[in-house]
């Protein structure tokens, strides 16, 4: 039934690697069943068969797809089915698109989708690696035009040791997670996020990586050898070279004065008459191909911009090589938020604002991963206003997500852990103006936004990046690009840090990939950069975090309690822990190994709060003094209500500084009075004094003729193993 049924065979990391194909999507161009030990993903591709009209791009789809029925779970929607996909799905396929789509024919205009649909989950075999190197396969041993393959696999550092492909034990003692895409001779996509991990070993990592990737491309093509199939042919969609040289003659000198200024606002104005102007001497003469006059003006700008780096080292805006753009630190811009801070970067300007919350807004995960929740969050916006242009607002995409994903990995590394400073955070980075490196500026923006607000981070983290182009042999790297250096330039080398090392990087190239010397020169420039930044820059603008939270964000007290006394501290039906949030105005969360969090607006009401709670799962201890609430009155004394469940007796001789005849002259029902723990007996219950509070608390001076002794006889407190005798029709429950 299954006459094309292959499988082939080897190992990964120590794993067994088998790729099956010719029996599951037998209808796609390219199909193949990765297991990579126990983890399935099915990889399938497909390519229209005409291409797509009125676009001059590459219109390539990836999409990685979380089933949660690979990990044995049923999806918490209503409908019980998988939803949009996750952030963390996203982020995997453009961790697959980014290596791949360089290596199709750039003039290519049919439609090529790539679905990666995950089957199976070993925790200790990841399924974006089986995913890379399945849709490499597939792709491979299709008939789509493609120069690959490529292979891709993951770096930890563990014990000081480097590991490929880390376990998910080894993945939680790991100082780093580098995922690292290669073809046969380069290296094509760098994904990391790091402990603060030096340049040295980061490196190290990545070569790591292309080493043993080299050996996956080799059984991929094998594979190929064996079963791949003929390359069709395709309509190419270049202009043809005497359209370009006609027009690039015509307008080479007025696209070198449009581009030759540091302000993307005069550019774009400069621009749009040679635009005019092409089309009205060429749209007659080429009349069938309009449309590709603005492709060779595209290109006639990046032949321009590549020229003047290579061949004189001039950058658009008359920068020096490693010159960086001006640059801005400011804190403090938002009364009301609980941090803000506004990174700027020549026209880059992002603003961005943390928000302290309680533990429990941590983010809820619905992936397939191990990982259930998270409290630290990064969104980044990206509105069109940024860029000058007018189109709605449609909520974040893919590259939203994206760049929202490297900011928050460049930061995790240096927030203080739950025990030392108990928030969820969410920090939101506005991207007011964009002319390139947003991404960076959202990194640095949010450490100023997290000072701002008094999060004691363990070290100030910076991002920079790093561009380059090439012809042939030569290349020419160059640190902090513009939008117009990014757009026409090779690659986007994004590195952040601390003092210490990296925290991140993200690597986006348009060529096929990166040799070491070219990587460890973007690592040398990255590095002195970000120093850079953070001393004369970030550390200017604000120091150190600030001493004190902003009088707007939660105030959060902790403590833990005995697992069997949980029940108590809520009460029947959650009574107790809601009467508690409502006198002291406060929040409360219980985990299930008793850790208590409370958070309040006002600092005494959570210290208030935490007393209540303490009272309530441990017996007070003598000479502690509280604020209760008088239950019951009594002819010998009052009740007082410490805390709920904990009640004591306060006796008449104890209830002022002066003596007095009746309890109903000092207290009432429903009272609150600050009294003090004098005893517990051995069936703990509490004998209380309101007149040694006031003394201590409020410096109360006791009448001298007052006498400790009662006028009359009055029951015994509760100080030995019987209770006192009560009055015919009192209740005493």
């Amino acid at each position: 039934m299954f006459e094309n049924y292959k499988v082939f065979e080897t190992e990964l990391a120590g794993r067994p690697l088998q790729i099956e194909t010719g029996k599951l999507a037998q209808l796609a161009n390219g199909s193949v069943l990765v297991r990579y030990g126990e983890t399935c993903v099915l990889c399938a591709v497909t390519m229209a068969d005409k291409p797509r009209d009125g676009i001059d791009f590459f219109p390539l789809s990836v999409d990685f797809e979380e089933k949660l029925y690979s990990v044995g779970r049923i999806p918490g929607s209503f409908s019980r089915r998988e939803g949009r996909p996750t952030d963390k799905a996203i982020l995997a396929s453009r961790l697959i698109d980014r290596p791949i789509r360089p290596l199709f024919p750039k003039d290519m205009r049919n439609d090529v989708s790539v679905v990666c649909t995950v089957m199976s989950v070993d925790p200790d075999c990841s399924p974006e690696v089986a995913a890379m190197i399945g849709t490499s396969a597939a792709i491979t041993i299709s008939n789509i035009p493609w120069n690959g393959p490529i292979s891709g696999v993951e770096v930890g550092y563990v014990d000081g040791q480097l590991v490929l492909n880390p376990t998910a034990e080894q993945y939680e003692k790991s100082e780093m997670l580098v995922t690292v895409s290669s073809t046969a001779n380069v290296v094509a996509m760098i994904e990391a996020g790091a402990n603060q991990v030096s340049d040295e070993v980061m490196f190290d990592g990545i070569m790591l990586a292309h080493a043993e990737n080299q050996r996956i491309v080799a059984f991929i093509n094998e594979m190929r050898a064996q079963i791949g199939k003929e390359k069709v042919e395709f309509p190419s969609n270049d202009p043809a070279p005497e359209m370009y040289e006609a027009i690039k003659a015509f307008v080479i000198d007025d696209v070198r004065l449009a581009l030759d200024t540091d302000d993307k606002r005069i550019r774009d104005t400069r621009l749009k008459p040679v635009y005019e102007k092409a089309h009205a001497q060429f749209d007659e003469i080429y009349a069938d191909q309009i449309g590709k006059i603005d492709e060779c003006l595209y290109k006639i700008q990046k032949y321009v911009v590549r020229r003047w780096l290579l061949d004189d080292g001039k950058r658009v805006d008359g920068r020096g090589i490693d010159e960086i753009r001006p640059l801005a630190s400011e804190v403090g811009l938002l009364p009301r938020a609980h941090g803000s801070g506004l990174f700027t970067r020549g026209q880059t300007q992002v603003l961005t604002i943390a928000t302290l919350g309680q533990v429990r807004d941590a983010q809820i995960l619905d992936g397939i991963d191990e990982e259930d929740s998270k409290r630290y969050m990064h969104h980044y916006n990206f509105p069109s206003y940024s860029v000058g242009e007018t189109r709605p607002s449609r909520g974040p995409g893919r590259r939203e997500i994206g760049h929202g994903a490297l900011a928050e990995r460049a930061l995790v590394p240096v927030i203080p852990s739950e025990e030392e400073f108990p928030y969820s955070y969410r920090l939101v980075s506005e991207v007011v103006s964009s002319n390139g490196s947003t991404s960076q500026g959202a990194i640095c923006g949010s450490t100023l936004a997290l000072m701002d607000a008094g999060v004691p981070i363990k070290a100030p983290v910076a991002g920079i990046s790093c561009g380059l182009v090439t012809e042939g042999d030569r290349f020419m790297t160059m640190v902090d690009i513009q939008g117009l250096e990014d757009f026409f330039g090779d690659m986007d080398f994004k590195v952040a840090g601390t003092h210490k090392g990296i925290t991140a990087i993200q690597m986006d190239l348009k060529i096929e990939g990166l040799t070491p010397e070219i990587i460890k020169e973007a690592l040398e420039k990255t590095h002195k950069a970000r120093l850079y930044i953070l001393d004369e820059i970030m550390l200017k603008a604000i120091p150190a975090p600030r001493a004190e939270l902003s009088k707007y964000a939660p105030k959060m007290l902790t403590t833990k309690i005995e697992v069997d006394k949980i029940r108590e501290v809520i009460g029947s039906g959650g009574k107790v822990i809601q009467k508690i949030c409502a006198d002291c105005d406060c929040k409360i969360d219980i985990e299930e190994d008793g850790r208590v969090f409370i958070s309040s607006i006002n600092i005494d009401d959570a210290k208030r709060a935490l007393q209540i709670i303490e009272t309530i799962a441990n017996d007070p201890e003598v000479g502690a003094i509280f604020k209760g609430k008088v239950t019951r009155l009594m002819s010998f004394g009052a009740f007082v209500e410490i805390a709920p469940g904990k009640e004591g007796l306060v006796h008449i001789s104890q209830l002022d500084i002066r003596r007095i005849e009746k309890v109903e002259d000092v207290v009432n029902i429903g009272d609150e009075v600050i009294v003090k723990v004098t005893e517990i007996d051995d069936q703990g219950r509490l004998n209380l004094s309101r007149r040694q509070a006031l003394i201590e608390v409020e410096g109360a001076v006791p009448e001298n003729e007052v006498s400790d002794a009662p006028r009359r006889p009055a029951p015994r407190p509760f100080n030995n193993n019987r209770p006192p005798r009560r009055p015919q029709g009192t209740d005493n429950k």
